[in-house]
């Protein structure tokens, strides 16, 4: 059975590039989102989001009429929940977004029609979503129900790419496919063909869901590693960098680079959906969470120091040093600000500082809610030229462009190494 009409029900960083890439192949596709004025921008064939190509993509889709916005689900022959997955409590995952996906399409689904969720999820949530579904639509039949025969076929397939190349990672990376029956994972795979030059790798869902974690997990865990390393090296009075340049020259090293934590909608958040269902298991990715989790605050430690020396150094009053912050992305050369160390940093160091607090972040045009009030977004030149204490927290292009004769403060925390 083809797929004439494709609804991807989320219009976030991975929705509205997966509705993208559908329609730039000639497909009718239906986004979804309950974020009216996201359904808005799309529908004049413009995007909400920072992402490289999307723009393009997305433009042309609309004027050509393959794709159109709209904020209640709407009749299709297959639909992708790509919705977020945060955690809430301690650190136990929330699948509300996922249930109010799925129990909102279940009006419209017909005999025939394929459910993925693409959102990172907990083992089992595929199953769950399914039961979901099955408790508002007893007319149809789910894979649980009917198996092979079941009128609606269900599959998790999550996502892989890299923010700020998604468009090209979308297309190129394999696929995991984990269908609830082997003819979900069939139907999933034809779909994702339509567009995807990689492989479709092809599993069940329950190992498709922990294969997506376990990915994040083993970043998260590197990562852990880096930034642990970084801390040891602060106390012996070691370049951290120089270090790990060095240690990579061994054949079988490779250390990832350590930076003020971990961020994102995925490797922040993933590994705690292992930790929640398998507590007594999951020792060192519990461990890894928080050591990242705890390097912000260690950056902020070093902050009050530069900022103590800076004051013993120019007998300035405490109310009269400016600090800034450098990115405040959870990565370089986005504007994603889901989860992100940077913004966490700035938010605590303008809670106790009595000077003024600036954020320099060239992806963005205005500063979350957590800073509005407390600290100044501003330009690099405006910066460098106001700041007694400089913060580097995200390596963006621009940042590194930076020539080193425009940088004349004496105390600097940089925890990204650009101006080591």
């Amino acid at each position: 059975m083809s797929f004439e009409t494709i609804s991807v029900i989320g219009l976030g960083y991975i929705g509205l590039p997966t509705a993208a890439a559908f329609a730039s192949r000639g497909k009718k596709v239906i986004g979804i989102d309950v974020n009216q004025l996201a359904v808005e921008t799309i529908n004049r064939g413009e995007i909400h989001i920072v992402e490289p190509d999307l723009g393009r993509v997305v433009k042309q889709a609309v004027e050509h009429k393959f794709l159109q916005a709209f904020t209640h689900p709407q009749v299709a022959d297959a639909f992708l929940i790509a919705v977020p997955t945060p955690f809430k409590g301690d650190h136990e995952p929330d699948m509300a977004y996922v249930e109010s996906a799925a129990r909102s399409i279940a009006p419209v689904l017909k005999k025939g029609d394929l459910v993925i969720l693409e959102s990172t999820s907990p083992v089992g949530s595929t199953e769950q979503m399914a039961n979901w579904l099955a408790e508002m639509r007893s007319d149809l039949s789910f894979p649980q129900q009917a198996g092979e025969q079941a009128d609606v076929n269900i599959a998790y397939c999550p996502e892989r790419v890299l923010p700020g190349q998604v468009m090209v990672e979308l297309i190129k990376n394999d696929r995991v496919i984990g269908g609830m029956t082997p003819t979900c994972s069939a139907r999933a795979s034809e779909l994702y063909k339509i567009f995807l030059e990689g492989e479709c790798v092809v599993t069940n869902s329950r190992t498709a869901e922990m294969c997506k974690l376990t990915e994040n997990s083993f970043r998260d865990v590197n990562i852990a590693f880096a930034n642990e390393l970084s801390l040891i090296c602060s106390e012996q009075n070691i370049n951290v960098w120089e270090l790990i340049r060095l240690a990579n020259r061994h054949p079988r090293v490779n250390i990832l680079q350590p930076g003020p934590g971990v961020g994102g909608h995925c490797i922040a958040v993933d590994p705690w959906f292992i930790v929640a269902q398998n507590p007594q298991q999951a020792q060192l990715i519990r461990t890894a969470r928080l050591v990242n989790d705890g390097k912000p605050l260690w950056v902020v430690e070093k902050v009050k120091a530069a900022v103590a020396d800076c004051l013993a150094a120019t007998n300035k009053r405490a109310s009269e040093v400016t600090i800034a912050c450098f990115g405040l992305a959870f990565k370089p050369n986005i504007d994603d600000l889901r989860e992100s160390p940077a913004v966490e940093i700035a938010h605590l160091i303008a809670q106790w500082n009595a000077g003024q607090t600036l954020a320099v972040e060239p992806n963005v045009r205005k500063l979350p809610k957590s800073l509005a009030d407390s600290v100044t977004l501003t330009e690099t030149t405006d910066a460098l030229a106001q700041a007694d204490v400089l913060v580097m927290l995200v390596d963006h292009q621009q940042f590194k462009a930076i020539k080193p004769e425009e940088v004349n403060q004496t105390w600097i925390v940089d925890t990204k190494g650009v101006w080591r």
